[in-house]
């Protein structure tokens, strides 16, 4: 079954993660765009910081916040019912809650694997279950999933976080595939942002000397919003979001082991990845940051804020898109009265 969206203006979304970084890009960029808005994080201040952000821009009654642990499933499905709740329906479902720790492998402790995957797989799996019932209530919809280039790239030091996002993109694959073959009207996009300013790198966990830095080139976080707007509108199955990200899923692809043997530099696997300022053990693996959220990161180099390829997304559906739509429709079940 082919998915009938909204317009933007008559969409509820909700957006998990949006306490900074992509998340609150997004909640902010949907608020403007006229959907009612559903903001959930661990952050209680952060999310009422945005969310009298957004009411002062678009007025009253158009965001909700809601204090949510993707960690914790039970918290994920209280989300899906107050947003309901509040607004009748949820539409657009945005997954883009991440935490992230830098270390060797070896150096990476048991608990931190565990918390790491817990949120950035586990809580994204958690909030597609608890999204699915309610786009279905609503005639259907589209689930986001914000997985990262590292998902097809993986970098040095950062394997816990690599190997959640390698994990989502397996996750969103098979649930896209059931959801055609049920002939559901769900859409699935997975989201690939390469490196991006926002302050997820302020919010690691570091053990390598230092505090981590994104590598060049850096994007703004608009950029990834952009995107996923366009795609709660023409849903996509997967949105490379720049030029570089669709440079890394190529050289992946052609050549994984000069790639590797590339990123073994330790001017380009290790230096590259490290600022010269010390880590000030203000991560947030284990608790929220207190105080109000941002959107922006402090990196110092240059940022990137257009992109002329992901403007692209959502004007147009690939072939083998088309092909899997018109499978879907195959398996729509038909209605009795229309035969």
């Amino acid at each position: 079954m082919s998915v009938r969206t909204r317009p933007l203006h008559d969409q509820v979304v909700v957006v998990v993660g949006a306490s900074s970084g992509i998340g609150r890009a997004c909640a902010l960029a949907f608020a403007r765009g006229g959907a009612r808005v559903v903001c959930a994080a661990r952050g209680t201040e952060a999310l009422d910081d945005l969310v009298a952000e957004i009411t002062m821009r678009s007025g009253p009654g158009r965001a909700i916040a809601v204090t949510t642990d993707v960690a914790d499933p039970d918290s994920v499905r209280a989300l899906a019912a107050v947003a309901e709740g509040r607004f009748g329906r949820i539409d657009t479902w945005v997954n883009a809650a991440a935490v992230s720790v830098w270390a060797r492998t070896e150096d990476i402790t048991d608990a931190e694997f565990d918390r790491v995957l817990r949120i950035n797989l586990l809580g994204q799996i958690h909030g597609a279950r608890a999204a699915l019932p309610a786009l279905r209530r609503a005639g259907g919809g589209v689930l986001v999933g914000v997985s990262s280039v590292e998902g097809i790239r993986a970098m040095p030091l950062h394997s816990a976080y690599a190997a959640s996002k390698w994990g989502l993109r397996g996750f969103y694959d098979s649930l896209r595939v059931e959801l055609a073959q049920e002939g559901a009207p769900i859409a699935v996009t997975t989201v690939l942002p390469p490196s991006i300013d926002t302050p997820f790198f302020a919010h690691a966990r570091s053990r390598i000397g230092g505090r981590p830095k994104p590598p060049p080139p850096v994007y703004a976080p608009e950029i990834v919003a952009d995107a996923i707007l366009r795609v709660a509108v023409r849903p996509s199955r997967e949105v490379l979001v720049t030029g570089s990200a669709v440079a890394a899923s190529i050289a992946a692809r052609v050549s994984p082991a000069l790639t590797d043997a590339l990123l073994s530099l330790r001017t380009v696997g290790v230096e590259a990845l490290r600022e010269n300022r010390p880590d000030d053990g203000g991560d947030i693996v284990d608790r929220p940051e207190p105080g109000p959220g941002r959107v922006h990161g402090d990196y110092g180099g240059r940022v990137v804020r257009h992109s002329r390829l992901t403007s692209l997304v959502g004007t147009g559906r690939r072939p083998v898109e088309l092909v899997a739509a018109a499978v879907g429709r195959l398996h729509t079940p038909r209605d009795p009265r229309r035969r």
